[in-house]
This record gives C-alpha cells, structure tokens and sequence, in this order.
C-alpha cells in the first residue's frame, strides 16, 4: 500500500483537514521518498519505529509496509482519525503529544527503537536534541529536516554549518547526511530542500568530561558570537591561565574547537 499526491489530498480533505502553517505541517505525497526513507532507517520485520510528525501517514503507510511496529507521537489531533484511517488494522499507536515535552520513558518501553520521521522544519532541532539527551532507548535515526538544519547537526570541525549543536549532536551520536529530497515531494511545497540524516548512538561519550552541562554551557557561549575569539566570547568563563591548562589557544574561534578541545576546557 502507498499513498500518492491524490489520495494524501482526498484523505485530508475528507477529514476536513489542511496543513498548518503554524505546525509547519509539510505531508509528504511521494511513496517512492517514503521507501527510500525506510530503507535508509534499515527498517526490517519487528524493527520498533517512533515516529514523530506522521501527518497523513505516508511514511507510516511505507513503515508497516516494512513490518515496522510503529509508535507515532502528532501533535495535531485533527490527524489522529486520519493516521487510524490508514493505518488500519497494522500494528500502529498514535499518541497525541508534542515531542518537545513527550515522556519519553513513559511512552517507549525496553531498548531498541529507531526514531523515523518526517520532522517539522521549526521544531527539528529541538526534538532530535532532547531524544538525545532523554531518549536513551532509541538507538538510531533517520529524520528528514531542513537542508541547513541536517548539514548542522552532521557537522564536523572545518565545516561551514559546525556549531554548538554539532558539538551536543557528537557527544552523543555519530551523525551523517544520507541524501537531499527536493521540494517537490511535499504538500505544500516549501521553499528550502530537505537533508535525511543518521544518527546513531553512541554506547559511551567519545570523551570524559566531569559536567556535561557545564561543557555545553561553555559550547553555547562560545559560539555565541562567531568572528569573536575565544578570549572575548568566554571572558566571563575562562581566564588566561585556565585556557593554558586545557591547552586551547584563547585567540582561536570557537568553530576551530574540536569536542575534545571543548572538554578540556570545561574541565579546566
């Protein structure tokens, strides 16, 4: 089973639904991006799948097609009669709830999940960061966001996009940008293309460090101003010598610091 462009529009409209703007609501109407998405996510029988935003349920309809068992938090709740239209009998729970404040450990028991979506543009970061940091039992990824927002979450030192996301983002995971996905596949047509991206997590920081938090404060001031150096932006944090025990040049920029460089510091 797949859902086109007509009948995404025919189920909405039968619903008396249409998208969002303030939800960002972007459906997605082609099946062929919806199978490339779930082939990405190595989505096999029994492969326990949240999904986040499902919307008209095109890539849910790709996800059962699969033998995904699938849990799909929507914050619209004009959606969920839509999502149980076409979801059927198959082995689907909707859960209305937005994903930036969901109880995640209430909602997916055990280990295992892999989170697979089609992420509102506005709230992408937020969702993936926050799963991140509380969402212990999803151990990989396959979201489709914003272009620039997949090419910042991927980000590595050198890199254009990289950022104090990048660095939270390697902490916890390794990330990659899979592929792009034209406008053209979504109803309505936004004005940016859409990256796909894999995260996957990582069984342990890929460096120690005492206070997590405190590292990721220091990220955060640090590349709050970016043509500043280092010495300027962290002068309420960091004096002189605590840059030459953690062996950080205080006239680098922050895009110059490595998540291990980040770490000394804190530590420092």
């Amino acid at each position: 089973m797949t859902l086109t462009a007509t009948q995404v529009r025919d189920l909405l409209a039968r619903h008396d639904v249409r998208p969002s703007r303030a939800l960002g609501q972007n459906f997605l109407i082609d099946p062929n991006t919806a199978r490339r998405i779930v082939r990405l996510a190595v989505v096999e029988p029994g492969t326990r799948v949240v999904e986040v935003g499902p919307g008209a349920g095109s890539l849910t309809v790709a996800l059962l097609d699969a033998g995904a068992q699938v849990r799909a938090i929507e914050l619209d709740r004009r959606l969920e009669p839509v999502l149980r239209e076409v979801a059927g009998d198959r082995d689907v729970e909707v859960v209305v709830a937005d994903a930036r404040t969901v109880d995640w450990k209430a909602e997916l028991d055990g280990g295992g999940w892999v989170m697979v979506a089609n992420l509102p543009y506005n709230v992408a970061t937020p969702v993936v960061v926050r799963a991140l940091e509380e969402a212990a039992m999803i151990e990989r990824f396959c979201v489709m966001v914003q272009r620039e927002v997949g090419e910042r979450l991927a980000a590595g030192v050198g890199d254009a996009a990289y950022g104090a996301v990048s660095v939270k983002v390697a902490y916890y995971a390794d990330a990659a940008v899979v592929g792009t996905v034209s406008p053209n596949v979504f109803w309505p047509k936004p004005m940016v293309e859409s990256a796909l991206v894999q995260l996957t997590r990582r069984v342990e920081a890929p460096v120690a460090v005492r206070d997590p938090d405190r590292l990721f404060a220091l990220v955060r001031a640090g590349f709050a101003t970016r043509r500043k150096t280092l010495r300027n932006t962290l002068g309420g944090f960091v004096d002189a010598a605590t840059f030459t025990r953690a062996g950080v040049d205080p006239g680098a920029r922050a895009e110059t610091l490595t998540l291990a460089d980040w770490a000394r510091l804190s530590d420092a």
